[in-house]
């Protein structure tokens, strides 16, 4: 097993299997401040509200304090965010949320706070213009005096919505409609804050966390946990502040792809990490997590038409995408049957708005019509070097990737026609969230 995978899968996958942030940032307390009357999140203390901001901090919220990400003592939360305390005088926060609506580009991304009847509005810990206002005049329906509250995209639920907790009471709003539906989740326990974290929701309530179905409430088998193994660097707790980033010049790729919302997924041995902008920085799980067919690491991989196309061996598995990823009916299939090509596979890439999928087999790269049925190969050519480890193409360009190190193309007709490999460039934090 190579080092980056020693790395993720003994550090990562174990703080991240059951989906858990692991990327701690500093914060400080105010100097001279009693430690008495500090909060310290690991004495197993329940959380009023969390939520990121749009630079993906993420804050823990506990009567008068906060804590700035995922390790350091707490600081008065007047310090980041003085209206809060300076308009209500209330002292601690009901619940929050980071908005998540694309089609109001004024509100995406802003952070929602509410304190009893009221909500505070705020974008870069500058409040708005305007706010406080009524919960009512900003969600009509929404009741005051939340518990938790938490975002939810189109692609998740069923448009882009609030989920409000009060109580044993859900309420779902729609940001489009601005229609509010109230349900009960009986098996998830009271929530008293909530966090959305890439596709995941999890509700904590005491010192303990539970991910749940943002359309069901289903309860994730395993659950609860102790937010202290996970969301925070503890003594004697562990997993999650025990989270280690690769230095780049330890990274070796199976495979790499982006998919048709931008996500870059990175592949080695049994685990994956994902990569949805460099805010929320990069994110691993294990491979069988998102893909429970697959295994056993996988050799190539390429998105097409809103499908993942994931080849291990001779064996080709294809996947809807979408909120979860599902096995087509059918699959796996043999390389030969669903490519029309034989052997192993070291890398595969496929360029924006194409429909021809570039396979690379030692020392030659094999396109695929993947308009044809059955699928057609419409070239074989020869390659400048071989033992190719993954390969990625977007709109600027191809990288194909030999360690820590990769080669940058103009086209795949240009790496076909090289006589020789250009000169090498290494991977850096910026690509793939590693360490200098």
């Amino acid at each position: 097993m190579d080092l980056l995978t020693k790395t993720l899968f003994l550090c990562l996958v174990l703080a991240l299997a059951h989906g858990a942030p692991a990327h701690p940032q500093d914060s400080a307390a105010e100097d001279g401040e009693s430690q008495a009357a500090v909060p310290d999140r690991c004495d197993g203390i329940e959380f009023d509200a969390i939520t990121p901001d749009e630079k993906g901090m993420t804050f823990f919220f506990k009567g008068s304090h906060l804590w700035k990400g995922f390790q350091g003592p707490a600081q008065p939360s007047n310090e980041t965010f003085k209206e809060l305390d300076d308009i209500h005088h209330i002292g601690h926060v009901d619940a929050a949320f980071r908005m998540h609506s694309t089609e109001s580009p004024d509100t995406h991304d802003h952070i929602y706070f509410f304190l009893d009847d009221k909500v505070f509005r705020y974008y870069n810990h500058t409040l708005e213009d305007g706010y406080p206002k009524a919960i009512q005049e900003e969600f009509p329906g929404v009741p005051s005096h939340l518990d938790a509250a938490i975002e939810c995209p189109s692609g998740e639920c069923g448009a882009d919505s609030v989920i409000f907790f009060k109580g044993d009471d859900v309420h779902v709003y729609d940001l489009s409609t601005k229609v509010m539906k109230t349900k009960t989740w009986p098996d998830l326990p009271a929530c008293t804050s909530a966090l959305h974290w890439l596709e995941h929701y999890y509700c904590f309530h005491g010192n303990n966390f539970t991910r749940f179905n943002p359309t069901s409430g289903e309860v994730s088998a395993g659950y609860p946990k102790d937010a202290r193994n996970y969301f925070m660097k503890c003594p004697n707790f562990g997993h999650g502040g025990n989270y280690k980033v690769p230095k780049c010049s330890e990274v070796k790729l199976d495979a790499i792809t982006t998919d048709d919302a931008g996500k870059t997924y990175f592949f080695s041995g049994p685990v994956y990490m994902r990569l949805d902008t460099v805010r929320d920085g990069l994110h691993a799980f294990p491979i069988s997590r998102s893909w429970k067919e697959v295994t056993n690491g996988v050799d190539a991989v390429f998105s097409y038409m809103d499908k993942f196309y994931m080849i291990k061996d001779e064996q080709v598995y294809i996947y809807k995408t979408g909120a979860r990823y599902t096995l087509v009916e059918g699959y796996p299939k043999t390389l030969k049957e669903e490519l029309g090509i034989d052997g192993r596979v070291d890398a595969a890439f496929l360029c924006p708005n194409e429909h021809t999928v570039h396979i690379i087999q030692g020392r030659q790269m094999i396109d695929v019509d993947l308009t044809a049925t059955p699928r057609v190969v419409i070239r074989d050519l020869p390659l400048p070097f071989s033992d190719l480890d993954a390969s990625l193409c977007g709109s600027e360009g191809i990288k194909v990737f030999k360690g820590s190190q990769f080669y940058f193309y103009e086209s795949a007709m240009t790496l076909a026609a090289s006589k020789m490999a250009p000169f090498s460039q290494n991977i850096t934090p910026a690509m793939m969230g590693c360490q200098e």
